[in-house]
């Protein structure tokens, strides 16, 4: 019998909930989760193909033929699969009487989950959540890792609406909490700030302390009505700044450090951390708290001071950057862990697919596995994720080398520099992955492009939530193409490609061949339609398997006479309707010559039939829009009623980003997502649901103090009617910061003030005013981004978000990451 039903008994040790990250096929058990857009039922033949033999399958979305189709395949029939990998983690849990930290709030888990783990590492084998592994899904995978040589787990939890946090409580079961903080984080799936604050204090109602800040009223009203009556004997550590409190936190704070100062049961505690912005001091007052409680007894506080003065800035996230010998880095520099570096060898696998993959990775610090056991599992796992280059650093990895079939290992950091040959690294995706005593943002610094420090930050996670938002309104029947011209929108064609195609969409769009040329030569497999192509290009669009849109009868004889060459080969078209732009396309009184073309040429096959509305984020053409939609229905329907009887019909689309969230009749086939992809919501009208995908940022390079009179820039343009700080920031018009800007007119955000640009901008660099801001040489200019909206900006030079996106010069370097 191939069929099981709850509880489920697996030997597998690794749960895979995504098909395209699977390494280790014989010792995995895959979770097929129906989502609102995705079926990983849909998934399990390819992950048969490739060795995967246990699976977890919802009953109303598994196949009815899987032991047909699948006879070696174990099967688990539940309800939910996503329940069913919650309660396979909570009763693995269940096996271990270890101390536990929970932590979640709205800010500050992870970066208090990560300094606990540091303060705590001399004295406990820890296992932790990788990154910020929070969710519905992600708690389980983390606590799953569990093993009998850990003594202390430490696990954050998120939740975004009501009824979480009862599904991560049995898994977790902290023995002790923290409650970091309440903000407006998720206020939209709570009623109440209120609500949400009980909903997040239900991890902890089998705890036996929970360490959280008094100040945060919210908080302690609620720990007091609603925890201490479900559990009554939780032994609660709420400090405050308060002198009043019993439990006080007293703060000094100097130019590079902060003192705490510490009253406690009945005692008193100074200590100095190494940051002044509040936050840091807040994550790390929380730390101290959890540190005292778990000092084992007789222990030197002394040690404790050592540790908290060398804590770091948490990198939240990881980056894909521009490297030299046209490679890039994925840059995961400040810690090493087995989850962590199983999540930065998926996030590879999504990016550069075609050149070289190099790993560079230190030893595996506090894995609580034996050591001979840690690097046949990382030998393993590297070897199922495809790298072609491995580069081991520290003693351990280099005295188990022979687990790993290829590589170069070296003792220390400082011996790779001297003697690895860094300059044969070319045109390779190199990942670096250390734990923080390496230092191997040397080894970064040694591989990354030296740019100027204009940056143009392009954050994956927002990519991903304005996809599913668009996903989410075209409905689950309607396909996807993207459109990735013109740079993707200068936010960088290829890396935006490999995340769409990551995530499923139907097709892309490119305006000219060269740049589907470009998404050929990074690995992108997705149907590329081609907006522009000339008779001269056409052996391209053959050698790279492009899609042209023929739009007019000559280019059409042409595309006609280049394919009559090729008399073996079918040529995919998309036709381009013309309802009203008046740009390219064929009109209504075409469509009779344009059907006897096609039916005499049967080597090309009409992969979709399309046109453009010309005012769909605007009321006042609605009537046009509408119009336009029903002359496409016309044309479009006359040419598919012509086809051969048995051709699958072609794809039909006409909206575009605006069109998807106005005109929900005209969504036919498919729809296509331009600029809203790029967190602009070209009607105005749910700007709120997307995200600032692009941050565009510079620095000060130097700051003069001027007396009233004074001129500035070129041509004197600026006058200055008072004695002002003038700075000059590291942009100019060559950059993508336009020349518009001069005189007053743009702003920038600095230290989170706005500053004026004063006189003209220049080809590379432009003056600010910042007079009114707190900075100095070297600081962080945010040119747009969430805080300095990208609309804004281009509404102030009478222009639009596209132009300002598009207009971001090539030379400024990229950063691409995920947090």
């Amino acid at each position: 019998m191939n069929f099981f039903s709850e509880p489920i008994l697996t030997g597998a040790t690794v749960l895979l909930t995504d098909s395209r990250f699977v390494s280790q096929p014989q010792q995995s058990i895959f979770f097929a989760i129906k989502g609102e857009r995705h079926d990983g039922h849909a998934f399990i033949e390819e992950l048969y193909r490739k060795g995967v033999r246990e699976f977890v399958v919802e009953k109303k979305a598994a196949p009815a033929d899987l032991l047909v189709r699948f006879p070696d395949g174990k099967f688990w029939m539940v309800e939910n699969g996503i329940k069913a990998l919650q309660n396979l983690a909570a009763a693995h849990r269940k096996k271990f009487s270890i101390p536990v930290i929970g932590i979640t709030g709205s800010n500050g888990k992870t970066i208090v989950k990560e300094w606990l783990s540091n303060l705590l590492a001399r004295d406990y084998a820890i296992i932790k959540s990788p990154r910020s592994y929070n969710s519905q899904i992600g708690v389980g995978l983390s606590v799953w890792q569990m093993n009998e040589s850990h003594t202390l787990g430490i696990f954050e939890a998120g939740i975004s609406k009501s009824g979480e946090m009862e599904n991560l409580e049995p898994i977790i079961s902290p023995t002790i909490g923290i409650f970091t903080n309440i903000g407006s984080a998720h206020d939209e799936g709570f009623r109440s700030r209120k609500q949400k604050v009980t909903e997040k204090l239900r991890l902890f109602k089998k705890s036996q302390t929970l360490i959280y800040c008094k100040d945060y009223e919210e908080i302690d009203e609620e720990i007091k009505l609603l925890l201490k009556a479900v559990n009554p004997g939780i032994q609660l550590i709420g400090w405050s700044k308060s002198q009043e409190n019993p439990i006080n936190v007293t703060y000094s704070k100097a130019s590079h450090y902060t003192t705490l100062c510490i009253n406690w049961n009945a005692e008193e505690y100074e200590f100095r951390i190494p940051f002044t912005d509040d936050a840091s001091i807040e994550n790390a007052t929380h730390c101290v708290f959890a540190r005292l409680l778990l000092t084992p007894k007789g222990q030197d506080s002394g040690v404790m001071a050592d540790a908290l003065m060398n804590l770091k800035p948490v990198a939240m996230r990881l980056e894909l950057k521009q490297g030299i010998n046209d490679c890039y880095l994925i840059d995961d520099t400040y810690n090493n862990d087995y989850a962590g570096l199983n999540m930065a060898l998926n996030f590879m696998s999504q990016h550069h697919t075609k050149r070289n993959k190099v790993l560079i990775i230190s030893d595996l610090l506090q894995s609580g596995l034996k050591e001979t056991e840690l690097y046949k599992s990382i030998a393993d796992l590297v070897k199922g994720k495809g790298i072609d280059h491995l580069v081991g650093i520290g003693e351990d990895i280099s005295r188990n080398q022979h687990f790993f079939d290829d590589g170069v290992f070296y003792p220390s950091t400082e011996a790779f520099l001297k003697q690895y040959p860094i300059n044969q690294l070319q045109d390779s995706l190199i990942l670096i992955k250390g734990a923080r005593k390496f230092a191997f943002e040397k080894i970064v610094d040694r591989l990354i492009q030296k740019v100027h420090g204009t940056v143009f930050e392009i954050n994956l996670d927002a990519l991903t939530n304005n996809l599913n938002f668009y996903r989410s309104k075209a409905g689950n029947n309607t396909r996807i193409m993207v459109m990735v011209k013109a740079y993707a929108y200068g936010s960088g064609s290829a890396e935006v490609a490999s995340l769409l195609e990551y995530h499923r969409v139907d097709y892309l769009g490119v305006a000219y061949p060269d740049e589907g040329v470009v998404l050929r030569q990074n690995g992108i497999k997705l149907p590329v339609m081609v907006l522009n192509s000339q008779p001269e290009t056409f052996s391209k669009l053959k050698e790279y398997n492009l899609e042209p849109e023929i739009y007019s009868f000559s280019i059409f004889r042409r595309f006609i006479d280049f394919a009559r060459s090729y008399p073996d080969t079918t040529f995919r078209i998309h036709i381009k309707l013309d309802t009203g732009m008046h740009r390219l396309g064929f009109e209504e009184q075409d469509i009779d010559t344009l059907i006897e073309q096609l039916k005499s040429n049967p080597s090309v096959k009409i992969a979709s039939i399309f046109s453009h509305l010309v005012g769909a984020d605007e009321a006042e053409h609605n009537d046009f829009s509408k119009s336009q939609i029903d002359r496409f229905q016309r044309m479009s329907d006359k040419i598919i009623q012509t086809l051969p009887a048995g051709e699958t019909p072609p794809l039909r689309h006409i909206c575009n980003s605006a069109g998807i969230i106005r005109f929900p009749e005209a969504r036919f086939d498919m729809v296509r997502l331009g600029i809203g992809l790029y967190g602009v919501e070209a009607t105005g009208t749910e700007q709120k649901s997307l995200q600032t995908v692009g941050t565009l940022k510079t620095i000060i390079s130097q700051i003069k103090h001027l007396k009233k009179g004074e001129t500035i820039g070129y041509s004197r343009k600026g006058v200055l009617d008072k004695d002002s700080r003038i700075a000059t920031i590291a942009i100019g018009y060559a950059d993508g910061f336009d020349r518009g800007f001069s005189k007053g007119v743009g702003y920038v955000l600095v230290n989170g003030t706005r500053c004026p640009v004063i006189g003209n901008v220049c080809m590379d660099m432009t003056m600010v005013d910042v007079t009114e801001a707190s900075c100095e040489e070297g600081d962080e200019v945010i040119i747009f981004g969430k805080d300095l909206p990208i609309h804004e900006l281009a509404a102030s030079i009478g222009t639009i978000p596209y132009e300002i996106l598009t207009g971001v010069s090539e030379r400024v370097k990229r950063v691409f990451y995920k947090e």
